[in-house]
């Protein structure tokens, strides 16, 4: 268990702040259907062209010292985003290499669209392997993030050509369509001045002390300029567009775009040549006007594939008896304590987080305690009888956040378990305080996807949705919600989600939705008589639930025949071991044996061992019954001392109870040993 102060929860979260609007509502001037913005930009606010821009320093994890565009300590990039006011589905944009303030027209046509307009400087880096890798974690940042599109729009003018070409080459799959004005495309050409065109000196030494040139000789035998290695890019049918100047004596289009699109065309890559021939030429043909901003606007718009439509979360959300005792507790008594209940997916950073930074900034003035009570691999069994250790320790809570749909899915726990257990975690926590608020929510993996695309529920769900429905709780079908918008083509497991433990990109599908169903919940105001109300507890759906459950450590004096108390035991197999299944106190036992006895009270007892590659098998009984077999290695073991509690008798009848437990010869046939060893007992009394 850990707890975060509200500095730690800032470093940690820094780059999560990430929301959705409200609603998907249609937008009344332009017929469209709203996108859920990112909001929270960082950085210095500004207008630009009448909408909202935000500058600031971006820092990419390689970081090089003293390169030109680095903010003055050297230690980031200069970036900016100008947001549109209301964005396309799926938040287009545009990234624009270099010169971002020249021909702005179309920007503002795309902006006013819906686009994102997003701009990182690496200005004299030339479109080098630097300056790509710097546009890798840009590009990394911006979607996971801020949630902009996969596929992204590519501008570059003159040298901008060799950001956006190199760029696109080595991201093909990225990239919606690439627009170029009078861009470089052969570096031999600008800066080297090794053909008709005028280059530049100096651009040319800075060039090669960028790439690393030791003379001109090497950088002239470089074979990967924009124009070279354009097969995977015509493979994945990106769409071109130039827009050029035949009089451009500084970056010739015979020696840079003719020759990048002639190759491109003999590939099989769609590409477009605008001649810009109105108007006055500058700069020996090097700046002229563009004549049909709205052709290159149109191009964009026409090759970004936009969802078919934006699901809206509330959909996947139940209030039922609703959140306001929390939002009483926060805005007047000024502190709450906050804890998050669960398996790996509350364990790991990401979307816990995001919600901890939402509460502190939606309540500023409210000291904060949070809980971190995620644990891998635990679901609701586990958690029932580690409440008390692990989430209560210092006294009640007043929102928590549960999550084990994953966990008592994939560890086989019975429906009657399930039950059980959620049970008793919600009637032990109102014991604890009557009123407390509570979210349930289910996580999604790939069985639960395949489930709901057969029209059904997953049990576990449904499991979860009875104990919910029956004590009023809120929850927040996340299962179904990544489904459904993974079906209307929003984004895809592979390239985006990932996995049951989401990207970064998936992480922030997560909080959005909570933080919609938080929003919601707490609309309301909190008048001058409202005061905090003790929600009703009714009888329970199985009189054997876990409401009582609580963790025994393991004692000396309980040594038996064959076993032994290993003060701080820790493997010697150099196998994977767990937080506090390590170097913690045990009782061990690595071969058939006497009896090992713990008297309990209650009616459900259990064993919380570490089930490594030499898991063996025990027999049991409870008082004078009959003897039982269970074999403790799991399909993980084999590699990890993992943490597993196995409920061994629920049901008992109320009182005192002695437990019996002893290894048997007999063992899982891939186990290398007979090994038992307890880190608790368990009962619910």
């Amino acid at each position: 268990m850990k707890r975060y102060s509200f500095a730690l929860i800032i470093s940690l979260v820094i780059s999560c702040f990430i929301s959705y609007a409200d609603d998907c509502l249609p937008d009344r001037q332009a017929g469209k259907q709203l996108s859920m913005p990112t909001v929270d930009w960082e950085g210095a606010k500004s207008q630009w062209k009448g909408f909202d821009r935000y500058d600031f320093v971006f820092f990419p994890e390689e970081q090089k010292v003293g390169l030109p565009g680095r903010s003055a300590d050297g230690g980031g990039l200069s970036a900016r985003i100008v947001v549109p006011k209301v964005a396309l589905p799926g938040n287009p944009w545009v990234w624009r290499a270099r010169f971002p303030d020249w021909h702005t027209e179309m920007d503002s046509i795309l902006l006013s669209e819906g686009f994102y307009i997003a701009y990182i400087n690496t200005n004299n880096q030339y479109g080098s392997p630097a300056a790509v890798d710097s546009w890798n974690q840009f590009y990394e940042y911006l979607v996971n993030q801020h949630q902009l599109s996969r596929k992204v729009a590519l501008e570059g003018v003159s040298r901008g050509g060799l950001f956006i070409y190199n760029w696109a080459k080595q991201n093909p799959e990225k990239v919606s369509c690439i627009y170029a004005e009078a861009p470089v495309c052969d570096f031999k050409s600008w800066p080297g001045r090794f053909g008709k065109g005028q280059g530049s000196a100096a651009d040319w030494e800075r060039l090669k002390q960028e790439y690393g040139f030791a003379s001109d000789e090497e950088a002239l035998n470089y074979a990967n300029n924009p124009m070279d290695n354009l097969e995977q890019l015509a493979l994945a049918k990106v769409p071109v567009m130039h827009m050029i100047g035949l009089k451009d004596e500084v970056v010739p289009p015979k020696e840079n775009t003719f020759l990048l699109i002639d190759r491109y065309v003999k590939l099989g890559g769609p590409a477009t040549i605008i001649p810009c021939t109105r108007g006055e030429q500058k700069l020996f043909g090097h700046h002229f006007p563009i004549e049909t901003p709205e052709l290159g606007a149109q191009f964009i718009l026409q090759h970004t594939e936009l969802p078919a439509k934006v699901l809206d979360a509330t959909q996947y959300h139940r209030l039922r008896s609703g959140l306001k005792n929390s939002q009483i507790k926060f805005e007047r008594e000024k502190k709450g304590r906050v804890a998050f209940l669960g398996g790996s997916i509350t364990y790991n950073g990401g979307w816990r987080d995001s919600i901890c930074n939402y509460l502190q900034t939606r309540f500023p003035d409210t000291d904060f305690e949070f809980i971190a009570a995620g644990i891998p691999s635990m679901g609701t069994t586990p958690a029932a009888f580690r409440l008390e250790r692990d989430v209560l320790a210092n006294g009640p809570v007043d929102l928590l956040f549960e999550e084990a749909a994953v966990n008592d899915a994939s560890n086989g726990r019975s429906d009657e378990e399930q039950v059980r257990a959620m049970e008793g975690i919600v009637r032990h926590l109102k014991k604890s305080n009557p009123a407390i608020d509570l979210v349930i929510m289910h996580f999604v993996d790939p069985d639960k996807m395949e489930t709901y695309r057969q029209g059904e529920v997953p049990k576990v769900i449904q499991n979860h949705e009875k104990v919910a429905a029956h004590y009023g709780i809120s929850t927040i079908n996340l299962a179904k919600e990544v489904t459904d918008r993974i079906d209307a083509g929003e984004f895809s497991w592979e390239e985006d989600f990932k996995n049951l433990h989401p990207s970064p990109f998936g992480q922030q599908v997560y909080y959005r939705s909570m933080k919609q169903l938080l929003d919601r919940a707490w609309s309301g105001f909190v008048a001058e008589d409202d005061k905090l109300t003790s929600y009703s507890m009714p009888d329970p759906i199985d009189s054997d639930n876990y409401g009582n459950g609580k963790l025994v450590a393991v004692e000396k004096k309980q040594e038996g025949k064959g076993w032994l108390f290993v003060p701080s035991w820790k493997p010697k197999d150099n196998k994977g071991t767990r937080a506090n299944y390590v170097n913690v106190p045990m009782l061990v036992c690595e071969k058939p044996s006497g009896i090992l006895k713990w008297n309990f009270e209650g009616n459900t007892v259990g064993i919380a061992v570490a089930a490594g590659p030499d898991a063996g098998t025990i027999e049991y009984r409870i008082d004078g019954g009959s003897w039982q077999q269970l074999d403790l290695f799991t399909r993980w073991s084999a590699h990890l001392h993992l943490p597993w509690y196995y409920t061994l008798a629920t049901g008992l009848d109320d009182g005192k109870h002695v437990l019996r437990i002893r290894v048997s010869a007999e063992k899982n046939k891939q186990s290398t040993g007979n090994a038992c060893r307890i880190r608790y007992f368990y009962c619910s009394d």
